[in-house]
């Protein structure tokens, strides 16, 4: 069928996002229960008269449990974050957590020795839910790219389309011309006597992400088609591309097979 490119944008989607993409319950809850009893033993702390003297309690009672405070300030893995203490100097945030006075001077220039003492928190467990909640709002990325895959997926599995996920083009001894790189395909379709190796993507915002994405495959592609019995299909949406769309219209007009949720029925007709 004949390309059209303005035609292309105008269907492209607002979002791929369903109710249960916003938050992962599930992870979260094996987050907090990894650290479940370690928090249920800083709750000591909540609404203690005298932080410091609880810190020196609880420190003897099992130190181990103040591992657990990055995840206070929404820090899931202390080692890799650092901060700058009371002698101006640069050091790990874990390393607060090794001596009751340390611990002090951690809660109090956090902030948290105030919010424990005035009860502002009642249980720490309850409190770590709402922030890995919060931080589970960082993987939305990569869970647009997930929905988008699920997505092609059912479409393949409807139309009765076999289909195979994540083979590397060094699975085929055939495909020589993309050299040394190394590169995973989300799907692989053999039909009609050609390996369609297909990557799929959407985007609900600009950004710099489209841009590479445009004009990496604007360069792959051809090394695929090239290659007899091969032909590279991109399937992608989202109307983050119209932020993007000099980029995404180069690659449509140089990349023979490019779809979006609306258009791929006519790359399901040229498969069966």
């Amino acid at each position: 069928m004949k390309k059209n490119f303005p035609k292309f944008l105008e269907q492209l989607a607002e979002t791929n996002a369903t109710l249960g993409f916003y938050v992962d319950f599930e992870k979260v809850k094996k987050n907090i229960d990894k650290i479940k009893i370690k928090l249920n033993q800083l709750n000591y702390l909540v609404g203690h008269d005298d932080i410091k003297t609880g810190i020196e309690e609880l420190f003897e009672e099992n130190q181990k449990v103040f591992s657990v405070l990055g995840i206070l300030i929404a820090i899931r893995k202390n080692g890799k974050k650092k901060a700058i203490n009371s002698l101006n100097k640069i050091v790990p945030i874990e390393t607060y957590f090794n001596t009751p006075e340390l611990i002090f001077e951690y809660m109090n220039d956090t902030g948290l020795s105030s919010i424990f003492t005035n009860k502002n928190i009642n249980n720490l467990v309850d409190y770590v839910f709402g922030v890995e909640v919060g931080l589970d709002t960082h993987a939305r990325k990569n869970r647009v790219g997930d929905e988008m895959e699920n997505t092609v997926a059912k479409i393949f599995q409807n139309n009765n389309i076999k289909f195979d996920t994540e083979i590397y083009n060094t699975d085929y001894q055939k495909l020589t011309t993309m050299g040394v790189d190394l590169k995973r395909f989300d799907f692989v379709i053999n039909a009609n006597g050609i390996t369609y190796l297909i990557e799929t993507n959407f985007y609900n915002s600009g950004g710099s992400k489209p841009n590479e994405t445009a004009r990496s495959y604007t360069d792959l592609a051809p090394k695929i088609n090239q290659c007899d019995g091969f032909e590279f299909v991109w399937i992608t949406d989202g109307q983050g591309w119209l932020k993007a769309k000099n980029k995404l219209e180069e690659a449509y007009s140089k990349i023979p097979k490019v779809y979006n949720l609306t258009t791929i029925s006519e790359f399901i007709n040229i498969v069966k």
